[in-house]
């Protein structure tokens, strides 16, 4: 933390051999790994540990240490740091890192062949090791492909789309897809929940920067029609 707010968390499973390890050498564990991770920042600066484990707060003045503990304490005094009591009550986001995780992977189910066709034509690759765990994937349909959908249901559409396979409308086009553009702009149908999820996704992506109503009209516009 610094001046207040969490800037970084870490976690990790525990190694085979740390599993026999008393919670008092877990809990000093936990704080040698802090120190190795974030060394750059801390190391040279004065700081505060926080641990909810409140023997700690007094380890480096004990007499009665074993190997562990004294090669650890070894570590700490390299740092102009203080160790503090604070109740893991108090402290529920980083006390949640630590939960215990289930130790197999039971599978993963697809329903969807298309999206699993999808995936293999983008070349994903997933690999979940030993030390992992994968919970849950749910693979949704792109806002294309949401659009796609709409545009099918939609009547005047449809029927543009007719015109365009029978000639006789050359400023819409179909792509490969199915989608049908006016020009290169991708007609949206007046669905309200498309259009706000298309507002949506131009306002909140990482890339957008947040902008104004005006900035994000422009940027639109070229892409897609019939947007007021």
């Amino acid at each position: 933390m610094q001046h207040g707010k969490v800037i970084a968390y870490a976690s990790r499973q525990l190694r085979p051999h740390e599993m026999n390890y008393p919670t008092h050498d877990l809990e000093l564990a936990a704080i040698v790994h802090a120190l190795k991770i974030w060394r750059h920042y801390l190391y040279g600066e004065t700081f505060q540990i926080f641990t909810d484990h409140k023997s700690l707060k007094y380890i480096p003045t004990q007499k009665e240490l074993n190997l562990r503990q004294r090669r650890w304490i070894e570590l700490l005094k390299d740092y102009d740091c203080t160790i503090d009591y604070h109740p893991g009550k108090a402290n529920i986001v980083a006390d949640a890192l630590s939960r215990k995780t289930v130790d197999q992977l039971a599978g993963m189910i697809c329903y969807n062949v298309e999206y699993l066709t999808a995936l293999r034509a983008m070349n994903v690759h997933f690999s979940v090791g030993g030390d992992f765990l994968l919970a849950t994937m749910q693979v949704k349909p792109s806002l294309k492909d949401k659009i796609k959908d709409a545009q099918d249901k939609d009547p005047y559409l449809q029927k543009m789309k007719t015109k365009v396979q029978e000639g006789k409308n050359d400023q819409f086009v179909i792509q490969n897809d199915g989608t049908l553009l006016n020009g290169k702009r991708m007609c949206v149908p007046n669905v309200e929940e498309l259009k706000t999820e298309i507002m949506h996704e131009a306002h909140h992506a990482p890339y957008a920067m947040h902008p104004g109503s005006t900035k994000m009209y422009r940027d639109l516009r070229p892409y897609i029609g019939g947007q007021q």
